[in-house]
């Protein structure tokens, strides 16, 4: 296992949490940024839902790292 395949897999895991949708999934699990207050986001749990969220704000770099991923998987 090399360098590469850990950062896909961290490419991956990125993914995965960019894409939960707060309405259907976190929400009814009382995962939602809104419950939180200040004082709570020192928490795993709340570090956790920062770190959710930092990701759907990142999904256009996302996209980039995609299609690097993607071209070099090609090239390879």
């Amino acid at each position: 296992m090399g360098l590469w395949t850990i950062l896909e897999g961290f490419l991956l895991l990125a993914n995965a949490l960019a894409i939960l949708n707060e309405d259907r999934f976190l929400a009814p699990r009382g995962w939602s940024f809104s419950e939180f207050s200040a004082g709570r986001t020192k928490s795993f749990k709340g570090q956790l839902i920062g770190l959710i969220y930092a990701t759907q704000y990142m999904r256009v770099p996302l996209i980039l790292l995609n299609a690097i991923c993607i071209f070099v998987k090609l090239v390879s």
